[in-house]
């Protein structure tokens, strides 16, 4: 039998319980705010915790499918003309673009509201030159769409609203998203569960469903900088994942859905701070090593590039520091013999050596800290 497109329930939705997740909300909150107080103690920490937002466009690229991991996005950049696969190339073209939106959307949050027609924007930039630049970047579909094992919709898993129903449902989403609720992460787990089901794109709502989770909470203003990153603890779970938001348009079931959300920000709250402050304690010992390590007055510029671009090639690291390439290679060759860097490929001939700041990556991909 096919399965008949999803009727959105308005916003919000009737059904919530919220005596039962009052116990959830506390503890998520504390542990949000916790996190927000590291957040808050890291100097510059767009430039300290950048490897965290690749790692997590990486994650969240997965979930769809894609295989590349931290390691080949970062030696890609190092490196664009190296040898590489149709494939892979596509994956990290993904997760490029999935960071450069969520770049672009943190820089228009300075001067603007969290809207729609942002919404748009970032789906242009995420499927801008990749394998979904051919459905319609930026544009409301105006097609149906669906959720399925194989391309025939009489198999769908999930159907979304038709058509003619999305501009309603997405403008009863926005003005959701405008107002007041009583408890903003969970009007936050409802705002994400609905775009999902409104499924507005022919390609890419998932991702940015998940790039609206850090966004909104900024908006908001539970956490003072929009770096939170909850894809980790979902692509860990994505069996309930998707169950759960399927139990939403087959059931109604909005409750089992904010219960799982609500432990999701709980835990990667607490995840998202231990990396944060793993990442400063390595930022502070490096500031006390490489000075005594170089005796040079470009150890700092060396450090915070070693931060921006744990993989990189000499002439990135002559362009990033500013440093005089004669002065710079001294200053690499140090940090290679104290193993602070180590070389990821070996030069010869014309090709350049490409080195890793293997402690930094170890903290970002690391499922356990």
């Amino acid at each position: 039998m096919t399965v008949q497109p999803c009727v959105p329930e308005p916003l919000p939705p009737a059904g919530i319980d919220w005596e039962t997740h009052i116990p959830r909300i506390a503890s998520a909150n504390r542990a949000l705010a916790r996190y927000d107080g590291i957040l808050q103690a890291i100097p510059n920490p767009r430039l300290l915790l950048s490897p965290l937002l690749t790692q997590e466009a990486v994650l969240s690229s997965r979930i769809e499918g894609t295989q590349a991991s931290l390691e080949d996005v970062l030696r890609f950049e190092a490196n664009p003309k190296a040898p590489i696969g149709d494939a892979a190339l596509a994956d990290i073209q993904e997760i490029i673009n999935y960071r450069e939106a969520l770049n672009t959307a943190v820089e228009a949050l300075k001067t603007r509201r969290l809207d729609l027609a942002l919404v748009c924007d970032l789906h242009r930039i995420l499927l801008a030159g990749s394998r979904g630049m051919d459905r319609e970047p930026g544009c409301i579909r105006t097609i149906q769409n669906f959720i399925g094992r194989d391309a025939h919709i009489e198999h769908a898993i999930y159907v979304p609203p038709a058509p003619e129903d999305v501009t309603g449902a997405l403008a009863d989403w926005e003005a959701y998203l405008q107002r007041e609720e009583k408890d903003v992460l969970v009007q936050l787990s409802v705002l994400k569960a609905q775009f999902e089901l409104i499924h507005p794109f022919c390609d890419g709502n998932g991702r940015i469903g998940r790039m609206l989770v850090p966004l909104i909470l900024y908006e908001k203003g539970l956490i003072g900088s929009p770096m939170f990153y909850i894809s980790a603890y979902l692509e860990r779970n994505r069996p309930v994942y998707y169950e759960r938001l399927l139990g939403v348009s087959r059931d109604g079931d909005w409750n089992g859905w904010i219960a799982f959300f609500l432990h999701a920000v709980e835990e990667q709250a607490g995840a998202n701070g231990r990396k944060a402050t793993a990442i400063l304690d390595l930022y502070t010992e490096m500031k006390r090593t490489v000075p005594e390590v170089t005796r040079s007055q470009y150890a700092i510029a060396a450090i915070d590039a070693l931060f921006k671009t744990p993989v990189f090639v000499p002439s990135e690291f002559y362009e990033q520091t500013g440093i005089p390439k004669k002065t710079a290679n001294r200053l690499l060759q140090q940090l290679r013999e104290q193993d602070i860097i180590t070389a990821l490929t070996e030069g010869g001939g014309r090709r350049a050596t490409t080195y890793v700041f293997s402690r930094l990556i170890a903290i970002t991909e690391g499922d356990r800290l």
